[in-house]
């Protein structure tokens, strides 16, 4: 009788890799609101950035003297430190909206709302000064940063400057980058699941991929080496025509609860596999205001069932085994493009980092040409300020995948990701933590009539 052969399946053992989260600042449990104003988001603003910039004079120009606004000079050059305004035609307007729903001819909305007349203003608990010259270009700038500036006041009492002083990129933890493995994280956003633009199968395809149900013995063994997945925002399409205040009929509330229902499934398979962390989106059905809230455990019973989820708020921001990731959903950069001008995203995410600010624009313009929400008014704290300089930055719902690695003055080494909306694109992200190197998974399906 001749001897059985046995095949032995090899069997490989996922990688795993430390976790730390880094949110609790971005969570508002704690919090009262008692119809308080943005003017304390501000002032917490300027008091931690002014302290920041003045730390930076003495190695930029300390022969120069520190003014305030009221303390201005015709003539006299000094430094001055302020929050920037500004002045924009074409800035959407609350009032306006309101007379514009009874306007019988419909205006169009522009992507852009820059105007060659637009200026800036600075200004600090003294006053306001009106801002000259070519250096400062309104182009660049934003409502909401806190700069310091050289310069002096003219005749007509504006204030021409003559230099610029950022706070520019934080201090950072040292990347410790020896004798490390391979292990990469895998960033996905704008699933968009129950949009007509979603495509079941190639989400599907992902998470076969991700949990090495997908390929042959090597791409199993590169699936096996993915520690971690981030899934940044618009996950879920709800039909929000069907929130109408009206009672739902059983087919309406079926027609809201499915997509949900379905991203549910999804999801399960990966944290059946690997830890998984899921961050709200302008889309999503969670708070509209920054900082986003987590999406509720309930909207996920299937994925609450394991430890390995993560509902996270938007900006998110964690560790993975010393390695500092910090990202938002998109509203920060895509808000920064309606207000000034960039060669491309990853700019703006720079700037947002040299500023030492997640969402400059916030609570200012952040989303009111969407009648949503700005931000928290937080009395006591920005928790949009970026105190220590990530590793790892990125957003999601981009119209492209792009990437770019920048360097501080002191060091610091930061690798900037604009993730793709999946279900327009069929495009991934993957992070090897090993170099900070990045790559794009794309995912496609032909259907032969």
């Amino acid at each position: 009788m001749a001897a059985m052969q046995i095949d032995v399946e090899k069997h490989l053992q996922r990688k795993q890799s430390l976790y730390q989260s880094l949110g609790e600042k971005f969570q508002i449990e704690k919090e009262t609101y008692r119809g308080q104003q943005y003017s304390q988001i501000y002032f917490a603003r300027l008091h931690t950035m002014r302290a920041i910039i003045y730390s930076l004079i003495p190695n930029w120009k300390p022969h120069l003297p520190v003014c305030t606004v009221l303390g201005l000079e015709e003539g006299k050059e000094c430094i001055i430190v302020g929050t920037l305004y500004k002045h924009m035609k074409l800035k959407p307007c609350i009032l306006d909206e309101y007379s514009k729903e009874r306007s019988v001819v419909p205006l169009v909305k522009p992507h852009n709302f820059m105007h060659s007349n637009d200026s800036l203003v600075l200004e600090d608990e003294s006053g306001r000064v009106k801002l000259g010259g070519t250096v400062l270009l309104p182009s660049v700038y934003v409502t909401g940063i806190v700069v310091g500036l050289h310069g002096k006041e003219t005749s007509a009492g504006e204030f021409l400057v003559l230099d610029i002083l950022d706070a520019d990129l934080p201090p950072q933890i040292e990347l410790p980058l020896k004798s490390r493995e391979d292990k990469y994280v895998v960033f996905v956003s704008g699933l968009s699941v129950g949009s007509s633009t979603c495509n079941p199968l190639q989400f599907q395809l992902l998470v076969d991929h991700i949990t090495g149900h997908l390929g042959d013995e090597k791409e199993q063994g590169i699936a096996a080496q993915i520690v971690h997945v981030v899934i940044s925002g618009n996950s879920v399409v709800v039909p929000r025509g069907l929130l109408n205040g009206q009672n739902l009929t059983s087919k309406d509330q079926s027609s809201l609860s499915e997509p949900i229902k379905e991203l549910d499934i999804l999801l399960t398979q990966i944290a059946a596999g690997l830890p998984l962390d899921i961050m709200p989106g302008p889309d999503d059905p969670a708070n509209f205001a920054l900082p986003q809230q987590p999406l509720h455990r309930c909207l996920f019973p299937g994925t609450s069932a394991y430890n390995s989820f993560r509902s996270c708020t938007n900006p998110h921001s964690f560790e993975l085994e010393n390695i500092s990731f910090l990202g938002t959903s998109g509203q920060n950069v895509d808000d920064l493009e309606k207000y000034s001008e960039a060669k491309d995203k990853l700019e703006f995410m720079e700037r947002t980092l040299r500023w030492r600010h997640l969402a400059p624009t916030a609570p200012n313009t952040l989303d009111t040409q969407n009648g949503r929400g700005r931000c928290y008014p937080f009395t006591d704290r920005d928790p949009l300020l970026i105190e220590s300089c990530p590793h790892v930055y990125f957003v999601g719902n981009q119209d492209k995948y792009e990437t770019r690695l920048i360097k501080g003055s002191e060091g610091q080494v930061v690798r900037l990701i604009c993730i793709p909306k999946f279900c327009e694109t069929g495009v991934a992200v993957v992070l090897n933590m090993r170099n900070l190197e990045c790559h794009a998974l794309s995912f496609g399906t032909e259907f032969s009539s």
